[in-house]
């Protein structure tokens, strides 16, 4: 399944013009070329189809290597019927998969009942994402702060870690007084890209997207959309699809801190 590497959709040309600006580096696929022969016996875990392990690669966080063979992930909300029937947050829990529908990761959030049914969507979580050997291959860590635009001092912040311990970026929200705006940084705290999205995040029938852009805001680089799953399952769950696309190129440490800011854009928005 996994051919040469293909062109993110959409108009994303002007970003590879600055790509040392923007965090893009070559990602090396182990095999000549970058090309990775495809996987006849796909691996199965519990009935789930797991994207096949890849091989090691230099200087790459262990466990990252997946993100350089994908330009798209699609993120799953498990349904929890225990929420459903009490009403009380629990925690949640997500599938990872690439386009072919393989799962890439699983993430769990790891917080106290407490925290989450007072704090509610501005409760601070660790995020643990695991791969399909059981390692815990990011680490998302975010501290309890405000979540409103009018504290402008102590907005959202989210910090990416791979492996555990190992901080590799940032995801700060940016005050703006109508817009949800969000900076992702390095591990040294440098913007590298651009998040905004819309003024009304809560739509009928359509996705939500957030724009990820260049530093100046004029190159589209990649996006992070809120999937429209359907009028009941909107209505009366909180289980939400997203998607999350970005080029091919991009380092895999900002792929891992795009994830961390899509689960902070989840955990703020929907």
């Amino acid at each position: 399944p996994y051919g040469p590497p293909q062109q993110v959709p959409g108009n994303y040309q002007g970003a590879y013009q600055g790509a040392v600006n923007y965090g893009f580096q070559p990602q090396p696929m182990g095999f000549p070329g970058g090309f990775v022969p495809p996987v006849q016996n796909q691996p199965m875990v519990n009935g789930t189809i797991w994207m096949p392990i890849p091989p090691s690669i230099p200087n790459c966080p262990p466990g990252l290597e997946y993100l350089t063979q994908i330009d798209q992930i699609l993120i799953h909300q498990q349904l929890e019927l225990l929420e459903i029937v009490t009403g009380f947050e629990t925690n949640n829990k997500y599938e990872l998969k690439n386009s072919l529908g393989q799962r890439v990761y699983f993430a769990a959030e790891d917080t106290d009942c407490l925290t989450r049914n007072c704090c509610g969507s501005a409760r601070p979580f660790t995020m643990r994402i695991i791969d399909n050997l059981g390692r815990e291959v990011i680490t998302l860590q975010r501290p309890l702060r405000c979540a409103s635009c009018c504290c402008p001092c102590c907005l959202q912040e989210l910090e990416v870690q791979s492996p555990p311990g190992t901080t590799v970026g940032y995801v700060v929200q940016n005050w703006h007084p109508c817009l949800p705006k969000f900076t992702i940084q390095d591990e040294k705290k440098t913007d590298v890209l651009k998040i905004t999205g819309p003024c009304i995040v809560c739509r009928c029938c359509e996705d939500v997207n957030f724009e990820v852009q260049s530093l100046d805001e004029t190159c589209a680089v990649g996006r992070i959309s809120k999937k429209w799953t359907g009028l009941v399952q909107e209505m009366f769950t909180d289980t939400d699809n997203f998607g999350i696309s970005f080029p091919m190129d991009l380092d895999v440490k900002m792929k891992a801190v795009m994830i961390g800011a899509c689960f902070l854009i989840v955990s703020l928005s929907f």
